[in-house]
């Protein structure tokens, strides 16, 4: 396992550092790290760091979520309220609706098997998306008008609807029936996301300023263990009830930094946001270098040119959904043109859901995981390219007073 994670980090770091140097985002260089050491390629990961890869990748993404919510303001995020809400379901619903009107010609499969391979490739990928928008927030870029907290909040709650959906086709496709009461989770478990996320970052923020006033300081390192702690109780609190009720393990995880934030002082959240920084900068290699792992490259070869037409016309019929969100706000053409192009990055939703069809024995298996390989392989490098190198061009940079 040493070995591997040693490799992980090297060449992670190493293609990083390479692609950064070509003025591209270093995402491709962590994915092509991952893919290249991965069991379809050289082989040369421990089946011990593979077996629990899902996981690793999840504690990555807490980090960045956690560091999300200190850098979210609620104020801001108030602003965007209609649009964050539609944008967390409709770019997905169109999309998915591209598929099923499309793939059947270009794929050659039925309708139910359009909406299962739409349901895995239509949620966005908030490893990619959140990382840049939290890096805007921090430059104020796009802050003026909340754009950064509106993609954020959307792409947080896309995957939920996204795996809702991918349940219910599925089920189908095996000869099943949609379960209404699949639906009515999706906005439970949004609610019980946000309340309980709430209730622990008050009780937190509670427990620091008590300790703090009985002259009983807790150093930032502890607080991070504390709050990465609780964050990983948030996700198994979700994995535990499933089935009983819905809770969104993402974004009790982002509510709980949240009033976290807003409870303490503003020193105290800068301080524990540059810990969770620091953090991200190994956890972003984890994340990305998996999910490369986790890519089947042979699958590309086979899906051909047909999937590719698939995944980019499945892209502009999710551009329709971004520019319908966007209805009747202040955004300008430029500042809609980049909701669009932040909305395009796939990864980690595809690659852990990707193969489930074929293990689940559907006859579209192959060319679903097919499909999901080539939109990780397209997608995230094209969006993640797309906000590097448009966001100073598309976005205002709101001026700081100082006082």
């Amino acid at each position: 396992m040493l070995t591997s994670l040693a490799l992980i980090f090297l060449t992670g770091l190493l293609l990083a550092s390479l692609f950064e140097k070509l003025k591209l985002p270093r995402i491709i260089g962590m994915l092509l790290a991952g893919i290249l050491l991965g069991p379809y390629v050289l082989n040369l990961l421990d089946d011990s760091v593979l077996s629990i890869s899902s996981d690793l990748r999840q504690i990555a993404l807490i980090i960045i979520l956690i560091k999300a919510g200190l850098s979210l303001n609620l104020s801001d995020l108030k602003k965007v309220g209609r649009p964050a809400i539609l944008m967390s379901f409709v770019p997905a619903t169109f999309e998915i609706i591209g598929y099923v009107l499309l793939a059947p010609t270009l794929l050659g499969i039925s309708k139910i098997e359009a909406a299962v391979m739409g349901s895995v490739l239509a949620a966005v990928s908030p490893a990619v998306v959140i990382p840049r928008m939290v890096q805007l927030m921090e430059t104020n870029y796009g802050t003026e008008k909340s754009i950064p907290q509106l993609i954020m909040a959307g792409a947080s709650c896309d995957d939920i609807f996204v795996i809702v959906l991918f349940s219910t086709f599925s089920s189908m496709a095996q000869g099943g029936s949609a379960n209404i009461i699949d639906f009515v989770n999706i906005p439970v478990s949004i609610l019980l996301g946000i309340v309980i996320g709430a209730i622990i970052g008050y009780l937190l923020a509670l427990f620091f300023e008590t300790c703090h006033r009985q002259g009983h300081s807790i150093r930032s390192s502890l607080k991070v263990l504390i709050l990465l702690s609780l964050a990983f109780l948030c996700m198994a609190l979700e994995n535990h009830l499933k089935g009983i009720v819905a809770i969104s393990g993402l974004l009790s995880v982002v509510s709980m930094a949240c009033v976290v934030k807003l409870k303490s002082p503003i020193d105290v959240t800068n301080r524990l946001s540059l810990k969770f920084g620091k953090l991200w900068i190994v956890a972003e290699i984890l994340l990305f270098v998996l999910v490369g792992a986790a890519v089947d490259i042979r699958y590309t070869m086979q899906a051909g040119i047909a999937a590719v037409a698939m995944i980019l016309l499945a892209l502009v019929f999710r551009a329709v959904g971004v520019c319908l969100c966007m209805t009747k706000t202040s955004l300008n053409f430029k500042e809609r043109l980049f909701c669009v192009i932040a909305y395009l990055p796939k990864a980690t939703v595809q690659a852990a859901i990707g193969s489930v069809p074929l293990s689940m024995g559907l006859a579209c298996g192959q060319i679903v995981l097919s499909v999901a390989v080539l939109a990780i392989l397209i997608t995230a490098p094209l969006g993640a390219i797309g906000i590097d190198r448009t966001y100073k061009k598309l976005l205002v940079r709101e001026k700081q007073v100082h006082f």
